[in-house]
């Protein structure tokens, strides 16, 4: 057990993390990981290299980027696009793939992990608020870097944000979902604790389904994997890689990688990559009307860090 102290202006608070600083948010463990931490009493430091290409420096010295009404790219872009289609299924998919367009893929929107900044960062490019309270802070230099885990995540609060305002509901009500609810899936996202992931948070607070038959996915469904080099990464699933006998040899997907936000390939150790077929976990956000009950005695519940 770890114990962090924060002093918050003037005030001490004690927090009791029942788990190694190595598996707190942000760049997270693979599951192989996971379980060695609660395995071993102290873990060797995990590498955290997310991308696929050499890291972009932040350059902190830029304008904080916004326009004249104080939106930033992002607000102004959705803004002002037209409305979205939905498909024959209902799910989210089609309004992920709309918010993801919204992201500036230049290296504007640069990429950014360094552990111990849980207080002031989670790894999402803009404060992100739900039910008048901040669910998930954007780095405080306005530079809009972001990593993987909170990338993914902040492009789920938008697209549900989004189908709720067009179809004439509650834009902070998603399956009635409290704020620690939400802040509860958020670190389930970002894999806090032992078997954790996106597919988990979707499906353990009934938003959607998890995807077995990777035939199945496609292209808006939520995504995490690990490598074969004790690294992992959340993505957008964007479609799969196959060779001229249809075999799937890799993913296509998009998220925060190293170079910025943007899309990226990477194949599967078996052809080449790095990726293990074994821990690849896909899901699906279903439609308003499929959304089941939650039961929170049935769902993880982390303290890994105060919101």
């Amino acid at each position: 057990m770890s114990l962090w102290i924060s002093c918050t202006r003037g005030s001490v608070i004690l927090l009791l993390v029942s788990m190694p600083l190595a598996g707190l948010a942000g760049c997270s463990l693979s599951p192989a990981e996971q379980d060695k931490v609660h395995q071993q009493p102290s873990p060797e430091p995990v590498p955290t290299n997310e991308g696929v290409q050499p890291a972009a420096k932040r350059d902190d010295t830029r304008p904080y980027p916004v326009d004249g009404r104080g939106f930033s790219p992002v607000d102004k872009w959705l803004a002002n696009a037209p409305a979205v289609v939905d498909d024959a299924e209902g799910a989210l998919n089609p309004y992920v793939l709309h918010v993801i367009q919204a992201y500036p893929t230049d290296r504007s929107y640069p990429y950014h992990c360094k552990p111990l900044e849980y207080d002031i960062y989670n790894g999402v490019t803009q404060d992100l608020w739900y039910r008048g309270r901040v669910v998930a802070k954007a780095y405080p230099d306005g530079s809009r870097c972001s990593y993987c885990c909170g990338l993914t995540f902040e492009i789920l609060v938008r697209a549900m944000r989004e189908r709720n305002l067009q179809k004439g509901l509650d834009p902070d009500d998603f399956n009635g979902m409290g704020f620690y609810d939400l802040f509860n899936l958020l670190q389930l996202w970002y894999i806090e604790g032992k078997g954790d992931s996106p597919q988990l948070a979707i499906v353990g607070y009934g938003l959607g389904h998890a995807i077995t038959d990777w035939e199945q996915a496609k292209p808006g469904d939520f995504c995490d994997f690990s490598r074969n080099n004790r690294t992992g990464h959340s993505v957008i699933f964007m479609g799969w890689t196959r060779d001229a006998n249809g075999r799937i040899t890799g993913m296509d997907y998009f998220s925060s990688n190293s170079s910025g936000v943007g899309p990226a390939t990477e194949h599967f150790a078996d052809s080449g990559g790095k990726l293990l077929r074994k821990w690849v976990r896909l899901a699906r956000v279903g439609s308003i009307d499929a959304y089941q009950p939650f039961d929170r005695t049935k769902i993880p519940l982390r303290r890994a860090y105060a919101p």
